[in-house]
């Protein structure tokens, strides 16, 4: 089948998230714009303005009430996700880089980058305190002076956030104290993205250290390793099958430099127990900045340094496909 292409974006992608049921896709780029998608045929639903900078993250709750935005215009913003309402605009001193809902949807995180004299924070928001969100006030808030964080996710029942950092480490902070509960090393270069599994007891690391990561929600033990010759952008696990998609290419200032060809551009597709590639997807113009599962596993969405977001589904060949060990 040929992909579903969606172009609502004019500049290169920045993330990429589908809602809990997969019938909607949230896609943000470097061009202040928030959209929404079916993602079953690919139809606009509507977008989110009100950004002045690159956006430069996003993240839907459970039931798909609401939107949450971080960008470069030092602000977190809060969407009704039916109406494309702004219901909070939270001000920061530095672009924000990653944000999320816990499991609830009651309680957010978002972290701030280390910039023009001030250093990296997580900041831990309640909503149903609508006090907090009147007086910019996060009920935690964690400096992170030595290392930004670069992406963050929560880990399962809301009770920590485990986050990477621009030095390849992770760190698990508690969402109730704030201290840090584990901390692990396993990349040698900056992590580029975090997801975890459907279950959230595992979680897949990018790095630009040419690797990909699966790890241990709780415990972080470090499970698996995938590599590849090129920084691994994004890196998500499969919810249905032992799959994993990488996308990557090489640093984006590089690309004029290279053929397509060479640029490793395409969706490689990993076996999760045999740490072996089985195949790759092409498509993108350039590198691919991020990718996601859909939550049924029948198709996944990469989005790419040229703008585009292209939803491939699987051919039925894909589920019968058995790796011969």
């Amino acid at each position: 089948m040929r992909p579903i292409l969606l172009q609502g974006h004019e500049r290169s992608i920045t993330q990429i998230k589908y809602n809990r049921e997969g019938d909607l896709l949230f896609s943000v780029a470097k061009d202040t714009v928030a959209n929404v998608w079916y993602s079953v045929n690919g139809e606009r639903l509507g977008t989110y303005n009100g950004h002045t900078g690159a956006v430069w993250c996003v993240d839907c709750d459970w039931d798909t009430k609401n939107v949450l935005t971080g960008s470069a215009d030092n602000s977190c913003r809060l969407w009704d996700c039916q109406t494309g309402k702004q219901l909070a605009l939270l001000e920061t001193n530095s672009a924000v880089r990653t944000c999320g809902f816990d499991f609830s949807g009651n309680i957010i995180m978002f972290s701030t980058d280390k910039q023009m004299g001030y250093q990296c924070f997580l900041n831990f928001f309640d909503l149903r305190d609508p006090q907090q969100i009147e007086d910019n006030q996060p009920y935690l808030s964690l400096p992170c002076a030595d290392h930004k964080i670069t992406s963050a996710v929560w880990g399962p029942l809301g009770e920590f956030v485990i986050a990477g950092h621009e030095n390849g480490e992770f760190n698990q902070f508690s969402a109730k104290s704030g201290e840090i509960l584990k901390k692990v090393k396993e990349h040698t270069k900056q992590i580029n993205d975090l997801q975890t599994s459907v279950d959230l007891t595992m979680f897949i690391s990018a790095s630009k250290d040419n690797t990909a990561k699966l790890f241990d929600s709780s415990t972080m033990d470090h499970i698996k390793t995938f590599k590849t010759e090129r920084p691994v952008n994004s890196a998500a696990i499969s919810p249905i099958m032992d799959h994993v998609v990488m996308g990557g290419g090489q640093e984006a200032m590089e690309v004029t430099t290279t053929s397509t060809r060479i640029g490793k551009f395409e969706a490689r597709f990993f076996h999760a127990a045999y740490e072996e590639e089985f195949g790759r997807v092409k498509g993108h113009f350039g590198p691919i900045n991020c990718v996601a599962f859909h939550p049924d596993g029948k198709s996944y969405s990469s989005g790419g340094e040229d703008g585009y977001t292209r939803i491939h589904y699987f051919d039925p060949q894909y589920f019968d496909f058995e790796l011969e060990a």
